[in-house]
């Protein structure tokens, strides 16, 4: 199902609505995050559509005085996908694709795209298409376009309605085989993880492309693909890590973002299972972005939804580079608890990071190995 192909640039249109859970300026954030969605998968923003809904329409999600505005637009402007900021139920799709003549895709289809461009290991991309088979299940009706006639009526009865049961048994057998290929190379991977013996395990967790894999590479010395997209690492990637001699393991996992689809948390559990089997906590947050308080917000709830939030953490604050000195003072002032501000791009503050690191791990590993502490000094 995933085709790693030259992504080709199309024309898009971008729909939020503004309800009592989500003022002006929230849709404005979120817009602004599905431009750059749009973007990594391969799409050009032309224009933004906002409508103040007390409640989706249950046909068509937008009212009918929007959906002509967009379909006036469309004509002149050869958009060819429209894209919405909240998932779209089956009918909503099919009733828009009807009305519109387009692609209608709704946030959680357009991260599934994103993710079937990024996986590069078999394991990534059977989690993907995993997930993308279970998104595509309700909406197989509405793809069979060609079965259209099927109304009723004389001349109209005949085997569609088969062909789409058909197609229902394989994807149903498809999940089946997919399910069963992760779970054994789950099983493969647990006994990888056991085999790394008793070093404390660190992750870095945090919202995309809020710098995890640049520190990965600071940190670790190594080479992770880092890039300033979202969703750029895929792949669970684990490093050991000496810091004043002390060995430990650090994973750089899978970017979090608002809205993730329950299919991908699902079929990447195995993934998160390295947050939950790990020691330590490094929750990265890029600190210049106007809304990284909604970030920290969306990644406890999924760490939470893994149950991994009592878990002993430490909060980076990334990119400090990019804000002044004042709004940094500021925001120190402001937070508490265990914080460090860093930039892993201008390397500043990464030595007192390391020193914080360490002290951490030098907790945790006392803890499992009473007996030899005297060889790893507090440095407080």
């Amino acid at each position: 199902m995933i085709e790693n192909k030259k992504i080709e640039y199309e024309n898009t249109v971008i729909i939020g609505v503004i309800n009592k859970n989500q003022s002006e300026s929230i849709v404005k954030d979120y817009l602004d995050e599905l431009t750059f969605l749009s973007e990594t998968a391969g799409g050009v923003v032309k224009k933004r559509f906002v409508q103040k809904l007390e409640s989706p329409n249950p046909k068509t999600f937008i009212g009918t005085g929007k959906i002509t505005e967009v379909q006036a637009y469309n004509k002149k402007n050869d958009i060819s996908s429209v894209i919405f900021d909240d998932e779209l139920s089956p009918t909503q799709q099919g009733n828009l694709e009807r009305t519109l003549r387009c692609k209608i895709i709704d946030r959680t289809g357009l991260i599934l795209d994103i993710f079937a461009q990024r996986a590069q290991t078999s394991y990534a991309k059977n989690q993907v298409e995993l997930a993308q088979y279970q998104y595509l299940m309700p909406r197989l009706k509405g793809l069979w376009t060609h079965l259209e006639r099927q109304k009723g009526g004389i001349g109209m009865r005949g085997p569609g309605e088969t062909e789409i049961e058909t197609d229902r048994r394989i994807v149903r057998d498809k999940i089946s085989l997919l399910k069963n290929k992760l779970k054994n190379i789950d099983k493969q991977m647990s006994v990888q993880r056991g085999n790394r013996g008793s070093l404390v395990r660190v992750s870095l967790v945090g919202y995309t492309n809020v710098g995890k894999s640049t520190l990965m590479n600071l940190i670790s010395k190594s080479d992770v693909f880092a890039e300033d997209k979202l969703f750029a690492t895929l792949d669970t990637t684990v490093r050991k890590i000496v810091i004043e001699n002390l060995p430990f393991l650090m994973t750089d996992t899978v970017g979090f973002i608002r809205k993730l689809p329950t299919q991908l948390i699902e079929s990447f559990k195995s993934t998160l299972n390295e947050i939950t089997e790990s020691d330590l906590v490094l929750h990265i947050v890029d600190i210049s972005h106007p809304n990284y308080e909604d970030h920290i917000e969306s990644v406890n709830v999924i760490l939470d939804q893994i149950k991994c939030s009592e878990k002993p953490s430490l909060m980076v604050f990334n990119k400090i580079d990019k804000i002044s000195n004042e709004e940094l003072e500021s925001l120190k002032f402001s937070l508490n608890g265990n914080r460090e501000y860093i930039s892993a791009f201008k390397k500043i503050n990464i030595d007192s990071l390391k020193k914080k690191i360490y002290s951490e791990v030098r907790k945790i590993h006392i803890k499992r190995f009473p007996y030899n502490n005297f060889l790893y000094p507090d440095l407080d």
